[in-house]
């Protein structure tokens, strides 16, 4: 015995359409027989619609569509019979009672409202008024015609694919509307609470008032998409992300948009997550009061993603902050990525944790890249190895296109300089080494947010070291060193350059990167007495960098060649401070002993009368390398000779003659 499968959703709905479709169909065909115009074409009656839709076990479109907009039985009989004229050309025909009444074009009938007036019971005239569902919402268009009741009556393209059941978006938001999914792969607890609060807070809204507005705030743009897209998910909806940028700059034509948003996020079963994460209230009044429009007229449910809350706004608001995963979520995620590889780490996953702040689709990617690379057969140092500069690779994602990378190739010997520099930099090393652990460990981060970051100063004259330091650092701590471009952050236009600065500072959180401003007093220098608008703005964008200075938990090194050009209320925020000195003639005679690397040949070098000449470690590092090319092109080993040459053309640089003094001893 064969049994027939039972037909789908989609079947169903077909079916349930066409029934009703053939009940405003009759109620034409009687009209046109009552009026004796012979237009009418019977047809067999078949089942009605309602006992199509009560044998289907999810509701058909139609009624769907006429719950979510409160259509009355009239308004629903004009939706059919606008869209039985796109399914049967028939439709227009029997309204028009079979010919061109003038209401239509091209010499095709076409439905009017008035037909519909006088075939369907129930009928009312405000069915038709601009704040009625139908045309409030866009479902039906009104046509070009002598009048209101007779012109041409269209249903729009996207509510007739609604009534068919076929999946679709509005033709005007492809491109602007993205669907989000939930990664069930990383959430943190942290995060998955968030979610929760958001779901309570639309489905406890109260019945009859607007949906509040769910503003996610936070440094990771995808952890908070996450958020709303996992809040979704426990309400049974969808979501589509929109962005700030696509908001119509004219408000005039907002209103249209916000009409057709909301009318999508209802068709599709949907919430709209506006990311802007790149709008700046404060500083772009323009985007920003196209958004708040936005957000205080859509209907809709409404999630707002931002770096930073927004001023409050005439509407309900819950703020939800999303933080990074926390050190022991963190711990978890690398667990939970690593898999039966984790424990070969034997606890490298602290020092992991200690240093980069990944989120978990972070982690997550690094774990499959390295699992990729290194195989099963890895040793726990290689397995480590691969790990740490995996994560290395990942902060460089963001940093590459904003700041210039540099190798830090020096080390520890390279460095000549007094005893008490030599303490302050290793001190440096240890506190950001270890900075996790007191900060978030042992409770210090909990107490305030500020003077967390871990930031010096490097001061003294050009080429005394302070560049090399840096790279110094960055390889003692196995980070990625990057310089910063002051021409690419600073900018003319108020506001940009707090933005340039917060891109710089927010891709480097993750890797923990050494940021490294060089020549910074050009930026960094003393605030002026505020005396016109631009002093002003000049004084908001130092503020700005020294609070962000103060929560970066990485380490961020100024370099100046005048100390006394800083603000002193700067200078009290920086954790370091050090005075790299012009070398006195011993640690010059000390940088000789070292400028020269052992590959290379010399004969006969007297470090006396080298160390006398009055240079800093930079000068001397010119000297060398100039003298070991004229070396090289003589077919020589570095010598006296050369070195003297190298060093007229150097002092020639700087404007200066070599003294007498300086000459004393040279061969």
């Amino acid at each position: 015995m064969t049994t027939t499968p039972a037909p789908t959703w989609l079947e169903a709905n077909q079916r349930y359409l066409m029934a009703a479709l053939a009940e405003v169909r009759g109620l034409l065909e009687r009209q046109a027989g009552a009026q004796g115009t012979g237009a009418e074409t019977r047809r067999p009656p078949g089942p009605p619609a309602s006992a199509l839709a009560a044998e289907m076990a999810s509701p058909p479109a139609l009624e769907t569509l006429c719950g979510l907009f409160g259509l009355s039985a009239f308004e629903r009989q004009v939706l059919l019979a606008c869209a039985g004229t796109e399914l049967d050309s028939s439709f227009a025909a029997l309204a028009s009672g079979g010919g061109n009444n003038g209401n239509n074009t091209g010499g095709q009938p076409a439905l009017t409202f008035s037909a519909l007036l006088a075939c369907c019971p129930g009928a009312h005239w405000s069915a038709l008024a601009p704040t009625a569902p139908l045309r409030l919402h866009g479902m039906v268009e009104l046509g070009a015609g002598p009048a209101l009741v007779t012109s041409p009556l269209t249903i729009d393209e996207r509510v007739l694919h609604y009534l068919t059941g076929v999946p679709t978006l509005d033709r005007r938001l492809v491109g602007l509307l993205h669907p989000v999914a939930a990664s069930f792969g990383g959430r943190t607890a942290s995060q998955q609470a968030l979610a929760q609060q958001m779901a309570s807070a639309w489905r406890e809204a109260r019945r009859g008032q607007p949906l509040p507005v769910v503003q996610i705030t936070g440094r990771d743009r995808l952890a908070c998409w996450d958020v709303a897209a996992a809040a979704c998910d426990v309400l049974g909806t969808g979501l589509y992300a929109l962005a700030a940028d696509a908001l119509p700059a004219d408000a005039r034509d907002l209103a249209p948009f916000v009409r057709v948003c909301q009318r999508e996020a209802a068709l599709s079963g949907a919430a709209l997550f506006l990311d802007c994460w790149e709008v700046d209230p404060a500083s772009d009044a323009q985007r920003a009061g196209g958004v708040r429009r936005f957000l205080e007229t859509c209907q809709a449910p409404l999630a707002l993603g931002s770096r930073e809350g927004w001023p409050p706004m005439r509407r309900p608001v819950v703020t939800l902050a999303v933080a990074k995963p926390s050190l022991p979520e963190q711990q978890r995620l690398w667990a939970g990525s690593l898999g039966p590889a984790a424990p070969a780490l034997n606890g490298q996953v602290d020092r992991l944790v200690a240093q980069f702040d990944l989120d978990a689709a972070s982690i997550q990617s690094v774990a499959t890249d390295v699992l990729a690379r290194t195989g099963a057969g890895a040793s726990p140092a290689e397995l480590g190895s691969a790990v740490w500069e995996a994560c290395r690779r990942q902060g460089r994602q963001r940093l590459d296109s904003l700041a210039q990378g540099v190798e830090p190739r020096a080390g520890w010997d390279d460095l000549v300089l007094p005893a008490s520099q030599l303490r302050t930099l290793q001190e440096i090393a240890r506190q950001v080494r270890h900075r996790r652990t007191v900060y978030q460990a042992w409770g210090f981060a909990s107490k305030s947010a500020r003077g967390l970051g871990i930031s010096a100063l490097f001061a003294g004259p050009s080429g005394t070291g302070k560049t090399l330091a840096a790279e110094v650092l960055a390889r003692e701590l196995g980070l990625d060193l990057y310089r910063i471009d002051l021409s690419s952050v600073v900018s003319k236009y108020i506001g940009e350059t707090e933005k340039n600065l917060r891109r710089v500072f927010d891709a480097a959180e993750d890797g923990g990167a050494v940021l490294l401003f060089d020549e910074a007093d050009a930026l960094f220098g003393k605030r002026s007495e505020v005396k016109d608008s631009h002093d002003r703005y000049a004084n908001i964008e130092v503020s700005y960098l020294l609070q962000r200075m103060e929560t970066y938990q990485g380490l961020a090194i100024l370099t100046t060649n005048l100390k006394s050009a800083l603000d002193t209320a700067f200078l009290r925020r920086l954790r370091f401070v050090v005075q790299f000195p012009f070398p006195d003639s011993p640690q010059r005679a000390e940088i000789w002993r070292r400028i020269f690397p052992k590959e290379t040949p010399t004969t006969a070098l007297d470090v006396a009368p080298l160390a006398r000449l009055n240079v800093s470690g930079g000068n001397i590092r010119n000297i060398a390398i100039n003298a070991a090319f004229l070396a090289a092109a003589a077919g020589q080993p570095v010598a006296m000779p050369h070195l003297l040459s190298a060093a007229r053309s150097e002092y020639a640089k700087l404007e200066k003659s070599l003294t007498d003094a300086e000459l004393k001893g040279w061969a």
